[in-house]
């Protein structure tokens, strides 16, 4: 299936844009977009951590992910 993965901070930076298209097997889940973020995107795997947003909720590893989802890196967020 092809997902969209929307991207915030310093995420649009590490892709280079504010979104990118993946192609993920049917029964993906956010542990394997992970996996296929951090091959494809290594300076990823440098952020101390980042959340991964489906459909607007944050989604845990095990989560799994469909081709009309909502998707959205979420970068750690610091403020004064």
């Amino acid at each position: 299936m092809k997902i969209k993965v929307l991207a915030f901070g310093i995420s649009k930076d590490i892709f280079g844009s504010s979104s990118i298209s993946l192609e993920l097997a049917n029964d993906a889940t956010v542990y394997n977009l992970q996996y296929v973020l951090e091959r494809q995107y290594p300076r990823l795997q440098q952020l101390a951590s980042y959340m991964v947003a489906v459909n607007n909720e944050y989604a845990l590893p095990g989560d799994t992910i469909h081709e009309r989802d909502e998707i959205a890196i979420i970068p750690p967020v610091s403020g004064g």
